[in-house]
């Protein structure tokens, strides 16, 4: 901007990086399509600080809130919801300790007088995510984004508030995005530190206290790229080729490729498999590092083989992976 300086070094107050910040929340709203009835805020503290907030904001002594549970991460927003606020589980997925599935709309409770349902739109862990979200009637989903966010459309009707922790879609981690109705903002408890108030930091533009001006500046760069690339049409496309292709090699081979999840929740961010055996699954994520694919090996929590194919990853590098899960195959079938 001609100021001889860099994002670093300029203050939070000046005109170029107040020009930067808005110029992101405006690039957010056009990509996502948010109606002009939602805030966008950006935080810091990441999605772990929001599984705080949401139930301080948004609960009152009286009020209770569902939480469906389908992974590691909506299981750690429910539980520090209950240490501050009353909360019930609205269903979980977990059997012995794994997370194969999405619910079945019958599965969801939804008690009387609930305030808000909270999910978690993808499961980095064990790799589901939800294609078309559950009906709650009137009650308003509250939905963790964090690791699907930007990887293709949402109608937004069906949301009160959602959020997401920059570190995968958006950019690296140190903003935190959250996208609140008005409604919801309006009904926001009074009683709460500055810091933890989302109606302080909406009518403070989201600068109450120092910002992480280079973590905007990123997700900034993240967004015009996606711009430039057509969108989010152009990018859920690129992604659903994606996932069509190494799915289909997984399916192609399902005795010796075996699938974690049901087909119908098969996340299209991480994709986890696993082989024959132990042996075998170290030998692949082994020769795979040697053909110049990293970072495959599963969560320790679930073992295995997990691929997670964010935007920035193209078709050409899933081709790659493709070809070389054949070659292995041919190998060691």
């Amino acid at each position: 901007k001609g100021t001889g300086m860099s994002v670093l070094e300029v203050s939070h107050r000046s005109k170029e990086y107040i020009e930067l910040h808005n110029e992101s929340k405006d690039l957010l709203r056009k990509l996502l399509a948010i109606p002009g009835d939602y805030e966008i805020l950006m935080l810091q503290g990441g999605a772990s600080l929001q599984f705080a907030m949401i139930p301080m904001n948004l609960l009152g002594d009286d009020q209770t809130a569902g939480y469906i549970v389908t992974g590691r991460f909506s299981s750690n927003a429910f539980k520090t919801a209950g240490t501050l606020r009353k909360v019930y589980l609205s269903v979980s997925t977990e059997e012995d300790g794994i997370f194969s599935r999405l619910p079945a709309p019958e599965e969801i409770n939804i008690e009387t007088g609930t305030a808000y349902c909270h999910l978690t739109s993808n499961n980095t862990i064990f790799g589901t995510q939800w294609k078309v979200f559950p009906d709650t009637g009137p009650v308003p989903l509250v939905c963790d984004m964090s690791s699907d966010i930007l990887s293709r459309k949402i109608d937004f009707k069906p949301f009160g508030l959602v959020y997401a922790g920059a570190q995968k879609n958006l950019g690296p981690s140190g903003v935190t995005v959250i996208i609140i109705r008005n409604d919801i903002l309006e009904r926001s408890k009074e009683d709460l530190p500055d810091i933890l108030s989302y109606k302080i930091h909406a009518g403070k533009n989201s600068l109450y206290n120092t910002p992480s001006c280079f973590a905007t500046y990123m997700m900034n760069k993240v967004l015009k790229w996606v711009d430039k690339k057509g969108g989010l049409s152009a990018v859920e496309e690129q992604n659903e080729k994606k996932a069509y292709l190494i799915y289909g090699t997984i399916d192609k081979d399902p005795g010796f490729f075996k699938s974690r999840v049901e087909q119908q929740c098969r996340s299209s961010m991480n994709v986890t498999f696993n082989l024959p055996s132990e042996e075998l699954e170290s030998r692949f994520i082994s020769d795979a590092q040697k053909n110049g694919i990293i970072g495959i090996k599963g969560h320790r929590s679930a073992g295995g083989v997990r691929v997670s194919m964010y935007n920035t990853h193209g078709t050409d590098d899933i081709e790659v992976l493709v070809n070389f899960m054949n070659n292995f195959i041919n190998k060691n079938g």
